[in-house]
C-alpha cells in the first residue's frame, strides 16, 4: 500500500485553491440519472469515492468521462436498477442511488453500503422516508429491494437531521405526485447544492438550508450544466494545517459562510483569520491557545468531519481542551496514533481531554478512516522529524492529491509507492 512520508517542522506558506465538495458531488452525480440526456458537472474532484460512483453509474448503463475537474455524464443508456454489491461495499454514498432510481424506474435493488468505520450509520431513516412516499421495501440479508408503482407526496419528519436521508428523500420526492415536506431536515450546504442542482434540472424545491424542505412534484426533468460548491471540510483541513505549523496560508475559491463554526473555533484558539469574498487568509505565528470545550453537532454547529484535524491543533495548544463527539461513537480512533507522536489525550466515552504539549514527534502511524488520515498528515507536518502515514487510500477518498497541494505550500511530503516483493536469490 502507498504511504505518505512527511518531513515536519516547516510552516506552511502560500496560496492554495480548494477543490470541489465530495459530499456535494456524490448525491448530484446520483441525481443526474433522474433526467435522460448529457449532464456537464464542473468542479468535481478526482477522488476514489468519485471514481467508485462513476463506476456504479457505468455499470447501470451510463456513459461517464472525468477529465480534470469536469464530469460529462450521459444517462440516456441507463438500463439497470441493480447496483452492484461489490461497488456498494466500497462506498456508503452509493445509497444515494435509491431515490433517483425509484423516481425514474419505480424499482431499485441495493445492498447495505460500506465506507469508513467511524461508527453506526444505519439507513433506517432513508427507508422510513421512502416508505412514507409509497415505496414497498423487502430486505433479505444485506439485499434491499424497493418498488413503487406511484410515488406520492407526504409529510415526513426525521427523528434525526440525517444528511443522507434528507437528500435521498428529496430526490425520490422530485417526481412524486403532490407535495412532500421534510421536517427536521439536515441543513448542510451540500443539501442546498443538491436543491440548486435539482432545480436547475426543472425540480420545484424550496427550504434547503433550513429545517423544513418543501418539494412540489414535477412531471419530468432535463439534463443541465452545473458547478459544484467548494469543499468546506478540505478548506477547514488546510486552515488547521496552517495553524498547526505556525504558517500563513491563503485559501482561494472557498465559501466562507460554510465555515463559520470552524472559523469561530480557530479564532478562539488564537489563529488570525481574515475573510474577503471567496478568500480566507490564515495566519498563526504563535502557539495556539486551548479551547475549553468544542461539541460536534449537525450544521451549522461544529462539524464532526473537522473534529480529528482540530484535535491535532489542540494537542499543541497551551492548556487543556475538551472535545465532545456527538455524531459518531467510533471517531476517536486517531487518538492512539497521535499519542504515539507524543500527544497527551485521554478519552472518556464520547469526550476527549487534550492537554497541549510543546511539540509532536515523527512516527509511523496508520490512517484508520478519511478524516483521521487527514489529521495524521497535519500532525506529521507539525511534528519534529519524519512521519510515515500508512493506509492513505482512506485520505484519497476525500482529498485530491493532498501531497501536491501541500507541496505547493512548502511542505516536504511525498507519496511512496509500495516496494515490490523481492524474488529469492538462488545459487546453482
Amino acid at each position: 500500500m502507498e504511504k505518505l512520508v512527511i518531513e515536519g517542522g516547516i510552516p506552511l506558506s502560500g496560496a492554495v485553491r480548494i477543490q470541489g465538495a465530495k459530499n456535494a458531488a456524490l448525491p448530484i452525480l446520483a441525481a443526474s440519472i433522474m433526467a435522460s440526456g448529457t449532464h456537464t458537472l464542473r468542479n468535481v474532484p478526482k477522488l476514489l469515492d468519485i471514481e467508485v460512483m462513476l463506476g456504479i453509474l457505468r455499470s447501470l448503463g451510463c456513459g461517464a468521462e472525468h477529465k480534470e475537474d469536469t464530469v460529462v455524464l450521459d444517462t440516456t443508456g441507463l438500463n439497470s436498477t441493480h447496483v452492484p454489491e461489490e461497488l456498494m461495499k466500497q462506498m456508503r454514498s452509493s445509497i444515494f442511488l435509491m431515490g433517483p432510481l425509484l423516481s425514474r424506474f419505480g424499482t431499485v435493488q441495493v445492498y447495505q453500503p460500506g465506507g469508513c468505520a467511524i461508527g453506526e450509520r444505519k439507513i433506517d431513516l432513508h427507508l422510513r422516508g421512502l416508505q412514507a412516499l409509497g415505496v414497498t421495501i423487502e430486505e433479505t440479508g444485506s439485499t434491499i429491494i424497493c418498488t413503487a408503482e406511484d410515488l406520492k407526496g407526504a409529510d415526513i419528519t426525521l427523528d434525526f437531521p440525517s444528511v443522507g436521508a434528507t437528500e435521498n428523500i428529496m430526490m425520490a420526492a422530485v417526481l412524486a405526485d403532490g407535495i412532500t415536506t421534510i421536517s427536521n431536515a439536515a441543513r448542510e450546504p451540500e443539501i442546498q447544492d443538491l436543491q440548486n442542482f435539482l432545480n436547475a434540472m426543472g425540480a420545484d424545491i424550496i427550504g434547503a438550508g433550513t429545517d423544513t424542505i418543501t418539494i412540489r412534484g414535477v412531471r419530468s426533468l432535463h439534463a443541465c450544466t452545473y458547478r459544484i460548491i467548494p469543499d468546506r471540510i478540505v478548506a477547514g483541513t488546510f486552515m488547521v494545517a496552517a495553524a498547526a505549523t505556525k504558517g500563513s496560508v491563503t485559501l482561494e475559491g472557498v465559501c466562507p459562510q460554510h465555515l463559520n463554526a470552524a472559523i469561530h473555533v480557530l479564532r478562539r484558539a488564537g489563529v488570525q483569520i481574515t475573510v474577503h469574498d471567496d478568500i480566507i487568509n490564515v495566519h498563526a505565528p504563535i502557539r495556539p491557545r486551548a479551547v475549553e470545550r468544542i461539541v460536534t453537532a449537525p450544521h451549522p454547529s461544529f462539524p464532526t468531519d473537522l473534529q480529528s484535524q482540530v484535535m491535532v491543533l489542540l494537542s499543541l495548544a497551551d492548556g487543556i481542551s475538551i472535545m465532545k463527539e456527538t455524531i459518531f461513537e467510533s471517531r476517536f480512533k486517531h487518538v492512539d496514533e497521535l499519542t504515539r507522536m507524543g500527544a497527551d489525550i485521554r478519552v472518556d466515552f464520547n469526550s476527549a481531554f487534550i492537554r497541549g504539549v510543546p511539540r509532536l514527534y515523527g512516527a509511523t502511524v496508520e490512517a484508520t478512516d478519511l478524516r483521521a488520515g487527514a489529521a495524521l498528515v497535519i500532525a506529521g507536518l507539525a511534528a519534529h522529524g519524519t512521519t510515515v502515514v500508512e493506509q492513505i487510500h482512506h485520505v484519497d477518498r476525500g482529498y485530491d492529491r493532498i501531497e501536491e497541494m501541500l507541496t505547493r505550500l512548502g511542505a516536504r511530503i511525498r507519496r511512496q509507492a509500495p516496494v515490490p516483493d523481492q524474488a529469492p536469490v538462488t545459487g546453482e
